[in-house]
């Protein structure tokens, strides 16, 4: 029965069905894998903060974790705070201070908050925040660090002072910035490469994308392979069915001889 013109032909056409499921199936399994793999940035190439992200508006995906420079000059007595901050797993304090750009590149002048240093004690980060203070205003420096885009504002813990700051939010800090100009202010801020005098360089590891292989492509390869198998068994089961029917009609034929 199986090997009838009519049946072959069923069979070839059966055949290229399956083998079309089977691409297809092949087709969704390469999405699943291209989606799990981990692209690669460019991120310790060091550009010019204007190039990366541009002040007043939300920074682009991009931006994030990325090695930026700028010139400008640090604005003293308006650093802060921040608390609940982990270094290398011990929680301590951050010292962050205003920055203000210089506008190079052709780029308007902007402010940017600057993580300057980690201190396990909250009293040295006071010390150093009250050193800072007696800076010469206008220093020219020029700042290199990894750009972080801004934190939302958390209320404290009941109990806690409740000036208490535990995210980097730049709309909370300039607020609190005694030196607010109309400048505009970048959506995020800089951990420094360089910690200030007596802080803790902030550690600022590479960051790493993390991605996971698309499972409803998988599930969607997995039916197209059963579908394939499908096709085959459709025409064991029409073939079987002939022969049967002809059994049948033999054995009736006889019967009624």
């Amino acid at each position: 029965m199986m090997l009838r013109p009519r049946w072959v032909l069923a069979l070839l056409l059966a055949l290229g069905v399956a083998a079309a499921f089977a691409l297809l199936g092949q087709w969704q399994l390469e999405r699943a894998i291209v989606s799990g793999e981990v692209v690669q940035r460019a991120t310790e190439t060091v550009l010019p903060l204007a190039d990366v992200v541009q002040p007043g508006g939300a920074a682009p995906t991009k931006a994030t974790g990325q090695m930026v420079r700028t010139s400008g000059a640090f604005v003293p007595g308006d650093d802060q705070l921040v608390s609940d901050r982990f270094n290398g797993g011990t929680t301590g304090f951050w010292v962050v201070g205003h920055f203000l750009t210089d506008g190079e590149a052709g780029s308007e002048a902007a402010s940017i908050a600057v993580a300057r240093g980690w201190a396990a004690d909250e009293d040295d980060a006071r010390a150093v925040m009250r050193a800072l203070a007696t800076d010469a205003p206008g220093q020219p420096t020029t700042i290199t660090g990894r750009f972080v885009p801004a934190e939302a504002p958390e209320v404290p813990d009941e109990g806690r002072d409740p000036h208490t700051m535990t995210t980097v939010s730049p709309a909370a800090l300039l607020n609190l910035w005694a030196d607010s100009t109309d400048a505009p202010v970048y959506s995020g801020y800089i951990v420094d490469t360089v910690a200030a005098d007596g802080l803790t360089v902030i550690d600022s590891p590479v960051p790493t994308d993390e991605v996971e292989l698309n499972w409803l492509n998988i599930f969607y390869a997995l039916e197209w392979v059963v579908f394939a198998g499908f096709a085959v068994f459709l025409w064991y089961r029409l073939v079987r069915d002939a022969w049967e029917r002809e059994q049948n009609e033999a054995e009736a034929a006889a019967a009624g001889t």
